[in-house]
């Protein structure tokens, strides 16, 4: 009975470890600011110039919004978030705040008639990636440019685990994440899903477990595919035809995903030849 109401006493006073994370003793000597890649997404902005127009998908209390601010101060910002607590911030610090969950409902903006779409660790905790990716598409200008960091599964620290046993930090199933990333197979996503549709034009790397932040942003700049998040600025080079919400109806994806209507799952009633 004591041991009983010692663990109640434990489960009352102690956060599970999924809602903390960073919890290991090597993680005092990271400074987890890297995680977030302030400096890439700020490159990549400044290679993205000049732009009148940038959405920030997920922007969370506007961190990446503040840096588009001062790269370019004369350009439209717009906020797309959905937590309560995270828009009244938002507009509390002035910012244009379209309050939409992203994997149900439509972004609020008209066809080709933004510059920059901007998602920083966001993608990596939703299911409907081909709806997010379809409406991010649709609203991008061709010409655009479209910039995301996710967490990388191809990491050097999750390559180590997993060699020894253990299991990738980003994929835990105690944790927000419900999707991988990795370069090559986001490249590959893109290229089955539209061909040709957005050419990489810079790809980087932020964070690198376990070293201190100015070893790891030296690592991660040397090889940004072993480093902890990842980034791509994608330019668009054609108009948008839909391909992302298709694609799940057409490769037969045994998954309940958000699509629109495709008329003919295969061309011609020919069975579907799925990429290995």
């Amino acid at each position: 009975m004591r041991y009983m109401m010692h663990m109640q006493e434990q489960t009352r006073t102690r956060a599970p470890k999924g809602s903390t994370g960073g919890g290991h003793a090597v993680a005092r000597f990271i400074d987890h600011r890297e995680t977030y890649g302030p400096q890439a997404v700020e490159a990549m902005l400044r290679a993205a110039m000049p732009f009148s127009t940038l959405v920030d998908v997920g922007a969370g209390m506007g961190r990446d919004l503040g840096i588009a601010r001062a790269v370019c101060p004369h350009g439209a910002l717009h906020a797309v978030e959905c937590y309560p607590d995270n828009v009244r911030l938002l507009r509390e610090r002035g910012c244009t705040v379209h309050a939409v969950n992203i994997e149900e409902e439509p972004l609020p903006f008209t066809d080709e008639s933004i510059d920059v779409v901007l998602s920083n660790q966001v993608l990596e905790h939703v299911k409907e990636v081909f709806w997010i990716f379809h409406e991010m598409a649709r609203v991008l200008r061709v010409g655009g440019v479209c910039i995301l960091g996710v967490p990388n599964l191809s990491a050097l620290h999750n390559r180590l685990l997993m060699l020894f046993g253990g299991h990738p930090t980003q994929s835990k199933m105690c944790s927000a994440h419900v999707r991988c990333f990795s370069r090559g197979d986001f490249e590959l996503f893109l290229d089955e899903c539209w061909p040709g549709g957005f050419r990489l034009e810079k790809f980087m790397g932020s964070q690198f477990y376990p070293f201190p932040s100015v070893v790891a942003r030296h690592l991660a700049g040397i090889f940004p595919t072993l480093a902890h998040t990842i980034f791509f600025m994608l330019r668009k080079t054609r108009p948008y035809d839909g391909a992302f919400c298709r694609y799940p109806v057409l490769a037969r994806l045994e998954t309940n995903y958000r699509t629109q209507a495709v008329e003919h799952p295969a061309p011609c009633g020919e069975p579907l030849v799925l990429p290995e």
